[in-house]
């Protein structure tokens, strides 16, 4: 008997592929589409193209209202920690708990074997592993997915290029708008801009000191939460002649402290809520510190779920709140929240 998969359908072009590659595979397939926040409009038109992709690969779908799941999980904490003057990364804590948490629970309500997803992502039954497309791997936002749950995860699109994707999906007769509908943004209920997401819940302008690395005050800000680490824009600095970067953010007095490229500099990180594939407490390895930065060399040590981590070379703009993702080549061996 075939084995059953629970695949999660977007009504994009890669869940849809997914769906279609199982199917030859030859496993049972089932798909479901996941209702995650309020945006107005939004599941209107994705759930719609979710029931076309299911009807075209002729797959029962189901639909999953994860709103209050998402909010108390995912959304609230995205608010908390902008408040906290940190930067958030909810699409890491959306893959714990709601695509790898909840549509697991359901998946084992339904009786599937796996579950599925179009991440471009690998394993090897322990490991995460790097996509083959590079410029598509979303391994980085999965370090915090439960590991027990690698074996039965299945992921069609890991050997894949995004490019021969889109080529597939425009082939074939009743597809072609999959392949030429517009890229989903990087966080799902953002539209234009988080300021735009956080206003009707939190105070964002609100006018604040720019302090120097001394502590004098040199200029004014718009609001703290505008602001993370690294940043070099929107605010100013009386009688500067040189950039000025974000070093440090002040919640408790809406305070931002700015300086030097040069002060931006870090040699060593903090990791709290360490989650890893591997069990060793001490290794090196290299580490990426934000999504779209190259990893660097590094020494770590855990110690229950806390890591410390000493860079082989200095990394700039380490944000509170991002993640820091352990590597050993292409495989992911764990990681953890930036204190």
């Amino acid at each position: 008997m075939a084995k059953k998969v629970l695949i999660g359908m977007s009504g994009g072009v890669d869940s849809t592929v997914s769906t279609l590659l199982l199917k030859e595979q030859g496993y049972t397939v089932e798909g479901v589409y996941m209702k995650l926040h309020s945006k107005p409009g939004y599941h209107e038109i994705h759930q719609a193209r979710a029931q076309k992709a299911a009807d075209f690969a002729g797959v029962k779908l189901h639909i999953l209202d994860l709103q209050e799941q998402f909010n108390e999980k995912v959304f609230t904490p995205f608010i908390e920690t902008y408040k906290e003057g940190k930067t958030p990364n909810p699409c890491a804590l959306c893959n714990r708990n709601i695509k790898f948490g909840a549509m697991v629970a359901y998946a084992d309500s339904i009786g599937a074997d796996y579950v599925a997803t179009g991440h471009y992502i690998r394993h090897d039954g322990q490991y995460l592993l790097q996509a083959q497309d590079d410029t598509k791997d979303q391994s980085y936002f999965l370090f915090y997915i439960d590991p027990a749950l690698v074996p039965r995860l299945l992921f069609p699109l890991g050997e894949r290029h995004k490019s021969d994707i889109k080529a597939f999906a425009a082939s074939i007769e009743g597809l072609e708008s999959f392949a030429s509908q517009s890229e989903s943004s990087e966080i799902c209920f953002v539209e234009t801009t988080y300021m735009d997401v956080l206003k009707p819940y939190v105070p964002v302008d609100q006018e604040g000191d720019v302090l120097d690395l001394e502590g004098n005050v040199v200029g004014t800000h718009k609001g703290y939460m505008h602001y993370t680490i690294g940043k070099r824009k929107g605010f100013t600095v009386r009688g500067a002649h040189d950039p000025h970067f974000v070093v440090e953010i002040r919640p408790e007095t809406n305070q931002i402290v700015v300086g030097p490229r040069e002060a931006l500099e870090c040699n060593r990180v903090e990791l709290e809520r360490v989650n890893m594939f591997d069990t060793r407490k001490e290794f090196t390895c290299e580490v990426k510190l934000r999504y779209r930065t190259t990893a660097v060399k590094c020494h770590v040590r855990i110690e229950n779920d806390r890591a410390t981590v000493e860079l082989d070379e200095p990394v700039l703009g380490v944000a509170s709140g991002q993640a820091g993702v352990f590597y050993d080549g292409e495989r992911l061996l764990g990681g953890g929240w930036i204190v």
